[in-house]
């Protein structure tokens, strides 16, 4: 029922150059994971090895020109999946078009993604406290798009020392930050279990960014 009211919520300003969108994307929801299954098809999710050997709790899969990798030697963009030997799939037209809305509705006007790094969080999996620093491009902003089961995300500072704020995101949230908070801490805490009419018994996070 909390879709329900997704779109009811007001715009947030949650730190300086960074705000929430309640159910920016929701008329468009249905269409987003439709081309998420395709690129799943194509390039599908994996679970990514960190630097230090560990696994992440998210598996992931990219679209467009560049895809986002993590092994023992580190993390890194590359052009071609390293699971399947070929090119990420392209960047659906709809992502470009909402990660263009999205950025302009929270003052980034011109925004051109590279990237769609999507992520899919069962009951149990989260993302640890980290900052988007792999890109050269760090004047364009990120766009985060949340699709099924609810999440709480946090919010922090430039250093792992600033307090942390928490909000819940729904299914069709948006998430913009960039300028003085583009290299803000931020991640999920764990995904309750649960069941969406969309997603089932997942999450699916899209994220976009300029990396060039």
């Amino acid at each position: 029922m909390a879709d329900l009211f997704a779109g009811l919520r007001e715009w947030e300003a949650i730190a300086p150059g960074a705000v929430l969108l309640p159910g920016a994307v929701l008329d468009r929801a249905d269409r987003l994971l439709r081309e998420v299954e395709r690129i799943a098809a194509l390039s599908p999710f994996r679970i990514l090895t960190t630097p230090g050997g560990g696994r992440m709790s998210a598996a992931m899969t990219s679209a467009g020109p560049l895809g986002w990798h993590s092994d023992r030697r580190g993390y890194r963009y590359v052009t071609a999946d390293p699971l399947t030997e070929r090119p990420w799939p392209p960047m659906p037209p709809l992502f470009a078009e909402i990660a263009r809305d999205c950025a302009a509705s929270a003052g980034y006007d011109g925004f051109r993604p590279q990237i769609a790094l999507i992520n899919r969080y069962v009951p149990g999996a989260r993302m640890g406290l980290h900052q988007d620093r792999d890109e050269a491009a760090l004047e364009a902003p990120i766009v985060s798009i949340s699709l099924g089961l609810p999440a709480r995300f946090l919010f922090g500072g430039l250093s792992r020392h600033e307090p942390i704020r928490r909000f819940d995101l729904l299914h069709g949230d948006a998430v913009v930050w960039g300028g003085p908070s583009r290299l803000a801490f931020h991640g999920v805490a764990t995904i309750r279990a649960g069941d969406h009419p969309a997603t089932g018994a997942c999450r699916i996070n899209l994220t976009f960014r300029r990396v060039t």
